[in-house]
């Protein structure tokens, strides 16, 4: 984890926040997703010329995290339905860094050493008492954090799929930014071709008040996961997947400003037990 990769990553964090928001403002969830979505294969199109073909290694991931980027978009939109932005996306996002250095062991023979084992755990604490902060003084949606918690475990597959595939992408320069431009284009078309069968004549109708707000959160997903996929290339897949998870706590202070929820002392304690996480992670790196 050197402090490239950790800004790379930490950038990755906010923008990833950012158009979740964007996507949470949207009140139709799924022409929202579907804006971003197809924004985002749109941006890969568009790219593939200008950047490297994965490597044939590369190609049985990237079809499977194809798949699991529609079932990710589709178990989010529920999650947005059915709970606070404050609640779903801190439970969605911390669900995945613990699952992923699991999977990263079995899978990568990444086994954490002391240090970052530590870090990914203290990170996790407090990722997960930002989630939990949302339930407080409510009862809990079982149906809200079962989507939210499946979410999560999307989120873990597919980072640590992409973490083996953007390795066999190839050696040569670029080779993150081809898998990411082949990735979007093949993972984005889900939602749209659903959109389209459910909303059939109206489709154009419905998607034109909230073009610009969706393609620019289309413009920050493909950049925050393409920085993602960078920094797997240069660190492990457990590390990076904790720091990423960060981003939870600018999702807290974004539906602190936008949407009105208390940020609170228990999430201020949650970001300070993330940021001890990270600094034990970098000592790791």
């Amino acid at each position: 984890m050197t402090p490239l990769v950790v800004a790379a990553v930490g950038l990755a964090a906010v923008t990833h926040a950012a158009w979740n928001a964007l996507a949470h403002r949207i009140a139709d969830k799924l022409v929202g997703f579907t804006l971003i979505a197809g924004g985002g294969a749109l941006i890969g199109v568009v790219a593939m010329p200008l950047v490297p073909v994965p490597a044939a290694g590369a190609w049985p991931y990237l079809l499977g995290s194809a798949v699991l980027h529609v079932l990710y978009y589709l178990l989010l939109m529920r999650s947005f339905r059915l709970g606070d932005f404050g609640q779903a996306y801190p439970i969605a996002r911390g669900t995945a860094p613990l699952v992923v250095t699991v999977l990263a062991a079995v899978l990568a023979h990444e086994v954490p050493g002391g240090w970052a084992m530590a870090g990914v755990v203290v990170s996790c604490l407090g990722l997960s008492g930002v989630a939990l902060w949302g339930l407080r003084g409510r009862r809990p949606d079982p149906a809200a954090i079962g989507a939210a918690l499946a979410t999560g475990l999307a989120i873990a597959a597919y980072t640590v799929v992409d973490g083996l595939g953007v390795r066999a992408a190839g050696p040569a320069a670029g080779a993150a930014a081809g898998y990411t431009a082949y990735l979007m284009a093949l993972g984005g078309l889900g939602v749209p071709l659903y959109a389209l069968s459910r909303l059939r004549g109206g489709a154009v109708a419905a998607l034109r008040p909230h073009a610009a707000l969706g393609l620019l959160g289309a413009g920050l997903s493909v950049t925050a996961y393409g920085l993602v996929l960078w920094a797997q290339t240069r660190a492990p897949m457990a590390p990076v997947a904790a720091l990423r998870e960060s981003s939870i706590i600018v999702g807290a202070a974004i539906g602190a400003v936008l949407f009105k929820e208390r940020f609170g002392l228990p999430r201020v304690v949650g970001a300070v037990l993330v940021v001890l996480g990270l600094g034990l992670m970098l000592r790791a790196g």
